[in-house]
């Protein structure tokens, strides 16, 4: 369904990104949707083209520049070597003018190392909309809310072991103190569960898929971003 496209950063380097459309192209809202630790893999791709068939268009910026993997090894390796703070500024950012530039709102939706990344944008970009978090966030000193103008939905497993619902707590007071606009629904899950090729005694064991949440989640990002992108 999708293409590969090129587009440029802020500083004027290119970069290149999976872009779903839309049937309804012209004139249809944008998301920017970014990938898990893995890279872009046909997971994320499959998230894209839901998007796309949900009437918007999505654009998956590839951070890893070309890279990915199904080892959770090499993956933490490259997450590692990834600059956060130019991936946000630069990489989402880019993301997000490059599809602005058709006149349309756009969000944002980041998904682990990606909802951390989403985060991060919004504190360096005041082009994006809304943005949905699922189960990612980057430490909270990171995290300047006074910078925040877009509305937030996030989803959360009470179950997470890689990002603890006592963070999303504190998260919650942050944002709140601030006068941020979010929606935090908790979920009795694991690290992952929208994910479905995160299967527990597979790759990682402490992620696992649940579809019934999953959906619960979905159903309310495609309200949100309706509500908020239209």
């Amino acid at each position: 369904m999708g293409t590969t496209v090129t587009f440029k950063r802020p500083d004027g380097q290119s970069l290149s990104g999976y872009l779903a459309e839309s049937k309804q192209a012209a004139g249809a809202p944008a998301i920017v949707v970014i990938q898990e630790w893995w890279g872009i893999n046909e997971q994320i791709r499959g998230v894209a083209d839901r998007l796309a068939c949900a009437g918007y268009a999505a654009l998956v910026p590839d951070l890893y520049r070309g890279k990915a993997t199904v080892e959770a090894e090499e993956a933490n390796h490259l997450m590692s070597g990834l600059n956060f703070g130019d991936a946000a500024s630069q990489d989402v950012r880019g993301a997000v003018q490059f599809l602005k530039a058709r006149g349309v709102k756009v969000g944002v939706s980041g998904f682990c190392m990606g909802g951390a990344l989403a985060l991060l944008a919004l504190c360096a970009s005041s082009e994006i909309d809304a943005a949905a978090i699922w189960y990612g966030c980057p430490p909270l000193e990171y995290i300047d809310p006074g910078r925040i103008h877009a509305p937030i939905l996030a989803h959360w497993g009470t179950q997470d072991q890689f990002f603890p619902i006592g963070t999303v707590d504190q998260l919650e007071e942050k944002l709140r103190a601030a006068g941020v606009r979010f929606e935090f629904h908790r979920y009795l899950a694991h690290h992952a569960f929208a994910n479905e090729t995160a299967v527990g005694t597979g790759r990682i064991p402490a992620t696992q898929y649940d579809p019934v949440w999953a959906q619960q989640a979905w159903d309310r990002t495609m309200r949100f971003f309706g509500r908020t992108l239209g």
